[in-house]
C-alpha cells in the first residue's frame, strides 16, 4: 500500500513523535472520517509499507527521523508546501526564511526527486495581488529550483466554509487572472528548470505550460522503489486528481498550523481541543479507543511487481 501522512494534518510538522511511535509499534489506529464508530487497524510493516507520502508546511520536526526511516527500510518522498503569505493567513507557522531553509535542508539529506514544492493555493486579496505573486514566485524559484523538480500549484477553491472570511482575504479568482498567472508560473518555472503541475485546476492550463499533477504520484514512487506498482486510481479524491490509491492515517480537525483557507479544519478551537487530546503513545491520533469500541484489521497488501 501506499501512506498518506496526511491529507488531513500536518503530522511531519505538529505529529512526528506519535508517527515514530506507530512505525515502531508496527500498526496504527485509524477512524473512518465518515463513521467514528469505525475503527481500522493498519499493519505499518515496510514489507506492506511501499511508500510514504507526507504532506508537510514545516518538516524540520521529521528530519531528526530520516536515519530511522532508512535503517527500518521505508521509501518516501515529501509534498511540501511552500507558500509567500505570512500570520495573516498562516498564523500557525514560524518565520519562511526558516521554513525555506528547512526546504533546501530536507532536500540536501533525501535528494530533490523526493522533494515536490507545492506553491499551494494562489490567493488573490488587496496585500497578495497579481503582482505580489509574480515577484515572490520568482524569488522562491531562484532560491529552491535546485533543490527540487517539480513545482505544483493551484488556485484556491471557493469553499462554502469561506462565506463569513472578507473579500480582502479570500475571493473568487477571475479567469483572466488565472489565466495570467498561469502563462507567468509556466514560464518561470521552465526558466528555472522545474516542471510546473497543477492540482485539480477546472482549466486545463497545459497550453501555458503546466501539466496535470499526480501528488500520490504512481511514477515517482516506481523509480523510487525500482520496480512497478500494480496500483489503479483513486476513486476517492476530486474530480480530475491524478493520484493512484493510498491509505490516509491522518485525522480532520487536528491541525493548528491555522491556515485560514484550509479545508481539513473546521475552526480553530476545534483543531486545538483535538490536539488536546492527543497522545504521543495513542494508537490514534487524537483520543483513544473506548471500551467496547471493536476495532478491525484492515487488509492491505503490497502493490510492487
Amino acid at each position: 500500500m501506499i501512506m498518506s501522512a496526511s491529507r488531513r494534518t500536518d503530522i511531519p510538522a505538529l505529529y512526528a513523535e506519535w508517527f515514530m511511535n506507530r512505525i515502531r509499534e508496527g500498526y496504527v489506529l485509524t477512524r473512518n472520517p465518515m463513521n467514528r464508530a469505525q475503527l481500522s487497524r493498519l499493519t505499518l510493516s515496510p514489507d506492506i509499507v511501499d511508500c510514504i507520502v507526507f504532506w508537510t508546511k514545516d518538516a524540520a520536526n521529521m528530519l531528526p527521523y530520516l536515519n530511522e526511516l532508512d535503517r527500518r527500510g521505508y521509501k518516501y518522498y515529501f509534498q511540501f508546501t511552500l507558500t509567500p503569505y505570512g500570520k495573516e493567513l498562516e498564523p500557525g507557522l514560524r518565520e519562511k526564511a526558516g521554513i525555506e531553509d528547512t526546504f533546501i535542508t530536507l532536500s540536501e539529506r533525501i535528494g530533490k526527486s523526493r522533494l515536490v514544492w507545492r506553491y499551494d493555493p494562489v490567493i488573490l486579496n488587496e496585500i497578495h495581488d497579481i503582482k505580489y505573486h509574480k515577484t515572490q514566485f520568482w524569488r522562491m524559484c531562484n532560491k529552491l529550483s535546485s533543490y527540487t523538480d517539480t513545482v505544483t500549484v493551484s488556485f484556491v477553491d471557493m469553499y462554502s466554509k469561506f462565506k463569513n472570511i472578507g473579500a480582502d482575504i479570500i475571493r473568487p479568482l477571475a479567469d483572466d487572472e488565472i489565466f495570467e498567472l498561469a502563462v507567468f508560473i509556466g514560464t518561470t518555472a521552465k526558466e528555472f528548470g522545474l516542471k510546473a503541475v497543477a492540482c485539480c485546476e477546472k482549466y486545463d492550463l497545459t497550453p501555458y505550460g503546466i501539466g496535470k499533477s499526480s501528488c500520490i504520484d504512481r511514477e515517482r514512487i516506481e523509480k523510487l522503489l525500482g520496480c512497478p506498482l500494480d496500483i489503479g486510481a483513486d476513486k476517492n479524491q476530486r474530480p480530475g486528481c491524478g493520484c493512484c490509491e493510498s491509505v490516509d492515517i491522518g485525522a480532520y480537525d487536528t491541525c493548528t498550523n491555522g491556515c485560514v483557507y484550509c479545508y481539513a479544519n473546521d475552526g480553530v478551537i476545534k483543531s486545538a481541543r483535538r490536539r488536546a487530546a492527543h497522545d504521543p503513545l495513542s494508537g490514534l491520533l487524537t483520543g483513544f479507543v473506548a471500551e467496547g469500541e471493536a476495532i478491525k484489521e484492515k487488509q492491505l497488501k503490497s502493490n510492487r511487481i
